[in-house]
């Protein structure tokens, strides 16, 4: 018989609903320079660092479970979805911020906020090409980043 919690050791996935998964695969790849770990219609899957993924999944009005996955051996992942503009942020370090900036204002990519937080961290934010409010963030947001 176990004792106590058992551990979660961290996020390796979050997901982002969208119109076009290659298109969204393609901003993602470009602007961060993630690589694809899975990359068709059905489901776009970006490597983080970090043992993190980026998964893009075509927005659906009724989303169905999902027999014969590509990468699975058996099973079925039962349906999920969302609608609307989601949220992501990622973290960069202190010094990288401004060449971010940069890199977003050269890419045409409107900045919409810049947020200094009480700890010392900044957030940077703009949107995807499915209006996902994207966030870059240094360390000092929380006690724990």
């Amino acid at each position: 018989m176990t004792t106590g919690t058992p551990t979660v050791t961290g996020i390796v996935e979050a997901a982002l609903h969208v119109q076009e998964v290659a298109r969204s695969m393609d901003f993602y790849q470009d602007l961060f320079g993630f690589e694809a770990e899975l990359r068709n219609d059905a489901i776009g899957v970006l490597r983080i660092p970090g043992r993190q993924a980026l998964i893009l999944f075509p927005r659906m009005e009724n989303p169905q479970p999902v027999t014969n996955a590509p990468i699975a051996i058996e099973g079925t992942i039962p349906p999920h979805g969302a609608s609307g503009r989601m949220h992501v942020a990622f973290s960069i370090p202190a010094d990288e911020l401004e060449p971010w900036r940069a890199r977003l204002t050269d890419r045409g990519i409107n900045i919409e906020g810049v947020v200094r937080w009480k700890r010392g961290g900044t957030s940077v934010y703009f949107r995807d090409p499915d209006e996902h409010l994207v966030e870059l963030i240094t360390p000092g947001l929380w006690s724990f980043y």
